[in-house]
């Protein structure tokens, strides 16, 4: 195992030929796709690693200075892909690991063959003709909720973000949310939240799934169609399903919607 994927807690699984790479969203880690990784397992060599500052070792690996922008988990993910020798990868980028995603493919478009994002977003802010699903002083508050009591603050925010009465999935959630640093929890949602790269989605010439659910307190359903309309010849699967994790509450209906864009041809 190489140097960068064994810090972040790196894992390799399933014994198919091509090879999807899973990467989770804010407040998760890589657990979050236990009910989905089997169905991939059966198919694909899937490879999985924490983010920087999630999981056990989420305070060793963030890095101030590298992880203050997005770029700077794009550097990660494209080092990792690197490391193992991966190319022409299916890729599943779930909430912020989309544009993370997206970012890498502009970059390095050799490592990815087709990507699949999950309740993604190029830019959370509201602007002219664009609708983010938050107004600053909405964020200005998240953060100061975050600063001033972290754990009170994410008790709220499970239930909200999960978005359906599913009780198990909000203690997951909390899990792997108060696993966090709290400091480093807030320099990441800054980080996330104050990000705009919708510039990148109009460039992006990978073959892409966004896949939404019909109501996500994250996402709106405004962000899901703009990234459809701008990323060229990209596929919108609306599932039938809420919340911002539903590879964690519907993952039949996620599955359903992996079976079309990733066994289908390009």
């Amino acid at each position: 195992m190489t140097q960068r994927f064994k810090a972040y807690n790196g894992l390799v699984t399933g014994s198919g030929e091509d090879v999807v790479v899973i990467s989770h969203g804010f407040g998760t880690d890589q657990t979050a796709w236990q009910f989905i990784r089997p169905w991939l397992d059966a198919r694909f060599r899937v490879v999985s690693f924490d983010l920087a500052g999630a999981g056990p070792n989420g305070t060793r690996t963030y890095d101030r200075h590298r992880h203050r922008s997005i770029y700077g988990f794009a550097d990660d993910l494209i080092d990792i892909l690197d490391e193992l020798s991966i190319r022409n990868c299916l890729y599943i980028g779930h909430s912020v690991s989309g544009m993370v995603g997206g970012i890498a493919a502009l970059t390095r478009p050799d490592l990815f063959r087709k990507m699949t994002m999950i309740g993604a977003s190029p830019r959370y802010l509201n602007d002219d003709g664009y609708v983010g699903g938050f107004e600053g002083a909405d964020l200005d508050a998240l953060f100061a909720a975050m600063a001033t009591n972290f754990q009170a603050w994410g008790a709220g925010f499970a239930p909200a973000v999960v978005g359906v009465p599913d009780n198990a999935a909000i203690d997951e959630f909390c899990r792997t949310l108060f696993q966090m640093r709290p400091d480093i929890a807030l320099s990441i949602a800054r980080t996330i939240f104050q990000s705009d790269v919708r510039e990148i989605a109009t460039r992006l010439d990978c073959p892409t799934t966004i896949i939404q659910t019909r109501a996500d307190v994250a996402v709106p359903m405004d962000v899901a169609e703009w990234l459809h309309r701008n990323i060229r010849g990209s596929t919108l699967q609306i599932i039938d399903a809420s919340g911002h994790l539903p590879h964690m509450t519907a993952p039949g209906e996620v599955l359903r919607a992996l079976d079309q864009c990733l066994l289908q041809p390009a």
